[in-house]
């Protein structure tokens, strides 16, 4: 059972939402962002990948779940510490260390990144419309921490080399957290979340071992 009630939810995503407009805008422009830079590949744009995707952990730790979600559920406190963790490794190895880079390939694990990173950012808030959570009754891309998990695991998935396990122990969590409280909300657009994470770290362990496979053989 949950420590609130769906329209307690509810009305708490409008009153977050309300709060932190036009924010929401921003959110959406840098994601879109981060995928120019995927495709187009300026210099440093590795780094300003891993830059933005910190920055949405961060405030959705901070704004979204200390702020905001803390008001109808305690455990928010411990999101919060989670979700600003998330950023703090994304920024000391995507930014500071430049030990993750990201490209567009091709292969299974491509191919899911990128249908997570177009759903994160396009279906997601379509489904939450056509489900009858439109704004501001609706978790919003970039600034909740539904979407802004399964964007994080689709870049995750496009990382060469593969993305060591220990940056995908958060989004994994969450995933598991978030995909399951989906289902007693009623909030289908979130139910993609409860099997991204395993999905994704899964196919991230099969590219690590072949290539561990790969550079032995050579």
């Amino acid at each position: 059972m949950l420590p609130f009630s769906r329209g307690q939810f509810l009305g708490n995503l409008v009153a977050y939402n309300e709060a932190i407009w036009p924010v929401q805008l921003a959110a959406f422009a840098i994601g879109i962002l981060a995928v120019v830079l995927l495709i187009w590949r300026p210099r440093m744009a590795d780094r300003l990948i891993a830059a933005i995707l910190a920055v949405m952990w961060l405030w959705t730790g901070a704004a979204y779940h200390w702020l905001h979600f803390a008001e109808i559920n305690s455990a928010a406190y411990i999101f919060a510490a989670l979700f600003v963790a998330q950023a703090a490794v994304l920024g000391y190895a995507g930014v500071g260390k430049g030990q993750l880079s990201f490209r567009v390939y091709s292969g299974t694990a491509a191919s899911v990144g990128i249908s997570l990173i177009v759903y994160a950012a396009v279906l997601y808030p379509l489904l939450g419309i056509w489900t009858g959570h439109a704004y501001p009754e609706m978790p919003v891309f970039g600034v909740t921490p539904c979407p802004v998990t399964i964007f994080t695991l689709g870049f995750f998935l496009l990382a060469k080399p593969p993305v060591s396990p220990g940056l995908f122990a958060i989004p994994l969590i969450w995933s598991l957290i978030g995909g399951s409280a989906a289902f007693l909300l009623g909030m289908p657009q979130d139910w993609l979340l409860l099997v991204s994470g395993v999905i994704a770290f899964s196919l991230t362990v099969a590219s690590r071992r072949k290539s561990r496979i790969g550079w032995s053989q050579l």
